[in-house]
């Protein structure tokens, strides 16, 4: 399938795109024999609409009758009427809010998006309220459901390049507070998991990319006006973030107590500059780097997960030549960069 070429369209992106955003058979089996409804605390961030979306599609597709739940502040404004349109049921809560919290319904399937990163420097207080000590309260109202915990590579060290990147049996030596805090919600849902028996699954991600945000999306825009790339963090794992969902969704038939960890990103370790050089070929511009790739990275290997769930869907190159055609064909992006570039954990 074509991607990319110089007299691509948005219209013919666009349907490219949804294509990649349909649910696979592999899904469809696994939540048809999914027992219960499904809740989704965080709708409202950058993975939240798009997984509620999958989940209610899934749904549909394989004849199932599945309530899918959103819960967020839903600060951007239009979305929350959006997802009601689609079929999602949605509440306007915020989840800190005692109050709020716990008249929301239970149910059988529970998918944690909730928290912060970005702005963690000068609001370290908050981060850890939303990361370490809603957790807390979360696992205690979904104690008899089964629990899907959004967390994030970065409670690993920086690992050799060379290492193929941090399995779960790694050791946890997060680097700054945004980190830490991380580290802190799997540790409140791992003591929950286990106090309460709750059948829980920490699904550590890095990094998710669509076509309006992500590492790739970084990389493209830079390329595209002419800024230097940072090679300091000079390799990078990436997943397109339907790939990811979809795990989200499966991953519920793999809850455990004490609760199980599983590394979600692609196959492989990607080298930025290389990244960065294929986007130049694609747009005819030359990429402009800064500083030198060092030895070390944030790198996942999520050899386990691909057992569980199958090979990769959508490839490194299939992600960057749709990127790429978004981009030159003037799709919109989300303003958030991730920040990849990071090396002394200070968001």
């Amino acid at each position: 399938m074509q991607y990319f070429d110089n007299t691509i369209n948005q219209m013919e992106i666009n349907s490219l795109y949804q294509q990649l955003l349909k649910p696979s058979d592999d899904l469809l089996t696994d939540i048809a024999r999914l027992d219960g409804d499904i809740l989704i605390l965080g709708v409202g961030g950058k993975m939240g609409p798009a997984l509620a979306r999958l989940a209610r599609a899934a749904a549909d597709a394989a004849g199932i009758k599945k309530e899918v739940i959103g819960v967020a502040r839903f600060s951007q404004p239009g979305l929350q009427k959006k997802l009601e349109a689609e079929g999602i049921n949605t509440y306007e809560a915020d989840l800190l809010a005692d109050d709020q919290l716990q008249p929301l319904p239970t149910v059988k399937n529970v998918l944690y998006l909730a928290g912060t990163k970005f702005g963690t420097t000068g609001k370290e207080s908050f981060t850890w309220a939303m990361n370490s000590y809603l957790p807390g309260r979360v696992a205690e109202k979904f104690k008899d459901s089964r629990i899907v915990v959004f967390s994030t590579g970065n409670v690993y060290p920086l690992m050799p390049v060379s290492s193929g990147g941090a399995s779960e049996t790694q050791s946890a030596e997060p680097i700054g507070e945004y980190a830490q805090s991380c580290l802190g919600r799997e540790r409140l849902f791992q003591y929950f998991s286990e106090k309460n028996k709750t059948p829980t699954l920490v699904y550590r991600l890095n990094y998710a990319n669509d076509t309006t945000y992500g590492v790739l999306a970084d990389i493209a825009k830079a390329v595209k006006e002419q800024r230097p790339i940072d090679l300091r963090m000079g390799y990078v794992n990436v997943i397109w973030q339907g790939e990811a969902n979809e795990m989200a969704l499966r991953a519920l038939h793999h809850c455990s107590s004490p609760a199980r960890i599983l590394n979600i990103t692609g196959p492989q370790t990607s080298s930025v500059r290389r990244v960065a050089e294929q986007f130049g070929s694609l747009f005819n511009i030359k990429p402009i780097f800064a500083n030198e790739e060092q030895s070390t990275a944030l790198l996942s290997n999520a050899a386990e997960s691909y057992r569980l769930f199958g090979p990769q869907k959508v490839s490194l190159q299939q992600m960057i030549e749709l990127i790429a055609g978004w981009i030159t064909t003037g799709g919109a992006t989300l303003n958030r960069p991730t920040h990849f570039q990071e090396r002394e954990g200070k968001f």
